[in-house]
């Protein structure tokens, strides 16, 4: 399950920052951030090969960026009328509309579009929106802030504490656990039952004219190593 660490501010011309670890099946093939997506000029983001989708998702040229992360839940409908969650960043930085989210597994989907932020979340049932206010946040695979994420009880307190050029250094601490533990935001998920482990991170900077995207691949998946973003 994924983790994004997100600062929204309390000056409207600051940036919006967000840090975001990514877990996936290692075997799963993707492309690091570019322009993968010839019908949405001017979008980049981290690309999943097989479905042509995105996990993360921006527009350099305006304030908009997008993360989609796993949450349980199940859509009603038979398992071959499920479509992949990877249009969601996708249709967020674009600004086409989430028409198919009943189709899919259940989601949280953080969207940063001209200076404001907002969750979106699905559990197969049930639909929601929320605004969060000026903080630092945690989003896992419950909702903004829930301590049901074992990592977001751990360590919430740690990245409001930090300034957010600072956000590396907590994550290096994070990475002192067992991968394998709830409170790990680099993880390996494979013991609880899921063939993910933590395969990159990317830190990102939006303002509401703006946005900067840097990516980073942890050496060995599912094992903490230091980081260098570009």
């Amino acid at each position: 399950m994924c983790t994004v660490v997100f600062r929204i501010p309390e000056t409207p011309s600051d940036p919006v920052r967000l840090l975001a670890v990514r877990d996936e099946d290692p075997t799963r093939p993707w492309n690091a951030p570019g322009e993968w997506w010839r019908e949405l000029p001017g979008v980049i983001g981290v690309q999943d090969r097989r479905a042509g989708g995105a996990w993360l998702a921006a527009m350099p040229e305006r304030g908009r960026a997008a993360v989609v992360l796993n949450r349980e839940g199940e859509p009603a409908g038979a398992p071959e009328s499920i479509v992949s969650r990877g249009s969601l960043a996708l249709d967020a930085v674009s600004g086409r509309p989430l028409t198919r989210h009943s189709r899919m597994r259940g989601f949280n989907l953080l969207s940063v579009r001209d200076g404001s932020v907002e969750v979106t979340s699905w559990d197969g049932s049930r639909f929601s929106r929320t605004t969060p206010g000026p903080g630092t946040h945690m989003l896992a695979h419950h909702d903004v802030d829930d301590a049901r994420s074992a990592r977001i009880g751990a360590w919430l307190g740690a990245f409001r504490e930090a300034d957010a050029d600072d956000w590396g250094d907590v994550l290096a601490r994070t990475g002192e656990l067992d991968p394998t533990d709830d409170r790990a935001i680099v993880r390996d998920n494979r013991p609880h039952g899921y063939p993910t482990v933590s395969t990159l991170a990317c830190v990102a900077s939006v303002w509401a004219d703006r946005s900067e995207v840097r990516y980073a691949e942890f050496t060995t998946p599912g094992t903490w190593s230091p980081l260098t973003f570009a």
